[in-house]
């Protein structure tokens, strides 16, 4: 999710710059509704992971394009890139840095760039520059209905008082402890904030445990909305707490502020929030970072790097976040 967001600021430069260009963007069916209403965008082609690559290989053939940029770089787009054929394009994505400053600790990053200012490599010959703007999420209405809907049934959400939180993680190491989030939410609720908890059907049942904690003012919204109405809810919070994830890249496409809870990651690797109102907490051990994208335990069994980061820090820098 946060990868196909974070490649919109090139999207955007690439219309700018080339307002009649024909655009066709490839990703995920999953992650389609990320793109879907996106009006930079000339084409959007959804595949099936499921599916044979073939039949994606074939359309993209049957195509003339006078650009390819690949900006995922994995296996799968190498894949792709092969079984097309054609002239392709990429960007740095500094596996060697990367493994020496897990493994090691040793930094040897030189590249200081944001992985989105990284994407504009692979256009370089588009005569593109990153502008000043943010990453993209375009809403529909019906979605901003939905999340409007919502929240006022369960009475919250008015006056800008609401904060999303957003407990889930693809990899466990990413997550901050559950009774955090149920400290947070109760501390919040109780100096009169809403509070909104969204996330997958996996965070169903953390949600409510938070929910619970937090009160009457709170609403569990994990696993009843698509990515579509996710990023609305988004929209309609004061400021969202997120681990290192993609609905943190989320609530900085829809403008909401965000503070980001940054474990076993760090910011050399370039993908903390992108030109927006954030803060990101974090813990500076000696055995960070730990992995690239996290993993399923600590690898010392104390998880010190969310653990020590605590409600009462966060709280603090939600007040201080700018308006």
């Amino acid at each position: 999710m946060g990868d196909v967001l974070l490649t919109t600021p090139l999207v955007r430069a690439i219309r700018t710059r080339h307002p009649e260009a024909r655009i066709t963007f490839v990703t995920k069916s999953a992650f389609a509704p990320l793109l879907s209403h996106n009006p930079r965008i000339t084409e959007l082609i959804a595949y099936d992971p499921a599916t044979p690559l073939a039949r994606l290989t074939e359309r993209l053939r049957a195509e003339r394009f006078d650009h390819r940029l690949d900006l995922h770089g994995s296996l799968r787009s190498g894949a792709l890139r092969w079984s097309v054929g054609g002239r392709w394009r990429g960007y740095p994505k500094h596996r060697f840095a990367r493994s020496v400053l897990i493994r090691l600790k040793r930094d040897l990053y030189r590249d200081r760039r944001h992985v989105v200012e990284r994407y504009f490599d692979a256009a370089r010959d588009l005569d593109v520059r990153p502008d000043e703007g943010s990453l993209e999420l375009f809403i529909s209405r019906p979605s901003l209905d939905q999340a409007r809907d919502f929240l006022a049934g369960g009475g919250i959400g008015e006056g800008g008082s609401l904060v999303a939180l957003v407990p889930g993680a693809a990899h466990a190491t990413k997550r901050w402890p559950v009774a955090h989030w149920q400290r947070l939410a109760a501390t919040l609720t109780a100096a009169g904030r809403d509070v909104v908890v969204l996330g997958g059907a996996a965070e169903r049942s953390i949600g409510a445990d938070i929910a619970v904690a937090a009160g009457d003012r709170a609403m569990n919204a994990a696993g009843l909305f698509d990515l579509q109405g996710s990023g609305a809810l988004l929209k309609q919070a004061r400021c969202a707490v997120t681990g290192d994830t993609g609905l943190m890249h989320m609530a900085t496409a829809v403008g909401t502020p965000v503070v980001a809870l940054f474990g076993p990651t760090v910011r050399q690797f370039g993908f903390t929030p992108y030109r927006s109102r954030a803060t990101v907490l974090e813990r500076s051990l000696d055995c960070r970072p730990c992995s690239a994208m996290g993993g399923p335990r600590c690898p010392l069994g104390h998880h010190r790097c969310l653990v020590d980061i605590t409600a009462d820090e966060v709280v603090e820098a939600i007040r201080r976040l700018p308006r």
